[in-house]
């Protein structure tokens, strides 16, 4: 039996941390070869300080939060995680779905996933200042605010130290949206400081 089969089984077993991850093409490995991304370098940092933990990578590339509300549930039912990792919302922005849709996503999200029995750290986004100054905050906020609303963890923003790096062009594929290979190191380093606290 797999690890992912016996976490399955049996979901409280001492060893048998399961960390959904429910994101977009930014945890998809978008145009990176397989096993560079952020969330397969997680599994790397697990293994490294000895957390056994199954990590299961339920991202698709172009997802929204109303994409990952619809596809949560199956993926709760099948994998039994105790642990969920939201990264969701940057495409909501880059179609101009409307922020309090996409937080009550957010919200039913990390609900959804609690009753399950998960742990739940949200991954807060920001967009470029060309939204305007009110749209970026209140996208920024939006985070934060599903967050605090269900006690829930947060990593404020994923591509901090990318995105707002001088040199950031450097760090993105020709699209500018994407971040290249060299740069995933860094997005698990802001994720793993509050992924740590919750898996102790």
């Amino acid at each position: 039996m797999t690890d992912a089969a016996a976490a399955a089984k049996n979901p409280a077993t001492d060893k048998s941390r399961t960390i959904l991850v429910v994101g977009d093409s930014l945890s998809a490995e978008y145009g990176l070869k397989r096993g560079s991304g952020w969330v397969a370098l997680l599994e790397s940092k697990l293994k490294g300080v000895k957390l056994a933990a199954t990590v299961v990578n339920a991202s698709i590339s172009g997802d929204t939060t109303s994409g990952g509300r619809s596809r949560l549930p199956a993926l709760l039912e099948q994998h039994h995680p105790t642990h969920v990792i939201i990264e969701l919302g940057a495409n909501d922005a880059l179609r101009g779905l409307p922020l309090k849709q996409s937080e009550e996503n957010l919200n039913l999200m990390t609900q959804s996933a609690q009753k399950a029995g998960a742990k739940v750290l949200l991954i807060g986004m920001q967009v470029p200042p060309n939204y305007g100054q009110d749209y970026s905050a209140r996208f920024a906020a939006m985070f934060a605010d599903a967050a605090h609303a269900n006690k829930a963890s947060l990593v404020p923003f994923l591509l901090k130290g990318i995105a707002d790096a001088p040199d950031s062009t450097q760090l993105f594929q020709r699209d500018r949206l994407h971040p290249k290979e060299e740069a995933h190191p860094m997005i698990l380093a802001n994720v793993w400081p509050e992924l740590q606290k919750l898996l102790k």
